[in-house]
């Protein structure tokens, strides 16, 4: 790796949930927009998200399809190797997220609403795992008689120590309290609009959340007060002619300057820009482009470049970000990479 060139971990469906990936992928991004697939890093199962140690070369991923968690060490510039076995997760644990001090890992869980803390060592190896309450549907009453499943799917760290967690199928905001030795303990939530499916979330200087909605293609902004609660500031559509039939909201991502925010909408197959306000409490609709392929599940932003992971075409394509506008122009680069599913610095 040269100094104008960057690695990323590509996570990746495989033929266990009908993907063309093999597992982990090294990427080499270079400054002027260039993709590179340098090969596998290391064979896995649908590790479909990663999360990176804060401190450490070690990298979490979970199994969608087999319902675990595991490690990987670095091995060398452009592998890994198995840190470690398997730990048990939940059904279709689709997001993992790492502690910034390195005490433990959170992963979430579509299939049956799981929220999981796992302790680390020193090392960073997985040494204990615990189950958070389960999420109790906030709409209930508003559809008697139609029970709606759990679905958690992200999890995000605050500041402060707490963490944050969303619910897709109870339209819910979860925040809850770290306790060695007890896992996380329920601190408050937020409740989303009925049907709207909090996805992913993006937490903006100004201490404001902000989160995309899967089901109606919303940005939701969650604002924290003065006594440590967070509230329901907002929601507006993410795109300014709004959702289409068939359309998903994906993932969020802000600009490192947090002035813009991107949404990926599959379907459609767009990237959506918003405008961040002065004081960080609201976006608005700036424009939109097309992702350069299909199913655009993840993407990421960095050094004025957008990255985009699109499942459904086997590729990542890159796109230089206008400092001004903040809207993507390209794409720029592209590699053959099978159903990518998340992007990751490699650190």
């Amino acid at each position: 790796m040269t100094t104008h060139e960057s690695l990323l971990w590509v996570g990746s469906y495989t033929a266990d949930r009908n993907g063309h990936g093999k597992g982990i992928t090294a990427l080499s991004a270079d400054s002027e927009g260039g993709l590179t697939a340098i090969g596998l890093a290391v064979e896995a199962n649908s590790p479909s998200f990663l999360a990176l140690h804060p401190t450490l070369p070690v990298v979490y991923a979970v199994a969608e399809e087999g319902k675990t968690v595991r490690a990987y060490r670095r091995s060398g510039d452009t592998a890994l190797e198995a840190f470690g076995d398997p730990w048990p997760a939940g059904d279709a644990t689709c997001h993992v997220a790492a502690d910034p001090q390195g005490r433990f890992i959170v992963a979430t869980c579509w299939g049956d609403g799981q929220v999981i803390l796992y302790q680390l060592d020193d090392d960073g190896a997985i040494t204990s795992r615990e189950s958070a309450a389960a999420a109790v549907d906030p709409h209930s009453a508003a559809a008697p008689g139609a029970e709606r499943p759990s679905r958690a799917h992200s999890s995000l760290m605050l500041p402060d120590g707490r963490v944050m967690t969303t619910d897709l199928g109870h339209d819910l905001v979860r925040v809850w309290r770290y306790v060695p030795g007890e896992g996380l303990q329920p601190d408050h939530q937020v409740v989303l609009p009925m049907g709207s499916g909090p996805r992913h979330m993006a937490r903006h200087r100004s201490e404001t959340v902000f989160v995309d909605t899967e089901y109606s293609v919303e940005v939701a902004a969650v604002r924290m007060e003065p006594d440590g609660t967070y509230e329901l500031a907002s929601v507006v559509p993410a795109s300014a002619t709004g959702a289409k039939d068939g359309d998903a909201g994906a993932e969020i991502a802000l600009s490192p300057d947090g002035r813009f925010a991107y949404v990926g909408v599959r379907g459609t197959n767009r990237i959506c820009v918003l405008e961040v306000s002065g004081e960080g409490t609201g976006v608005e609709p700036r424009g939109e482009v097309p992702c350069g392929g299909e199913w655009p599940r993840h993407h990421l932003v960095r050094e004025g470049w957008l990255y985009v992971a699109n499942e459904g075409s086997d590729d990542v394509v890159s796109f230089r970000l206008d400092p001004e506008t903040g809207l993507p122009d390209g794409p720029v680069g592209r590699a053959e990479i099978g159903s990518p599913s998340m992007l990751l610095v490699a650190g």
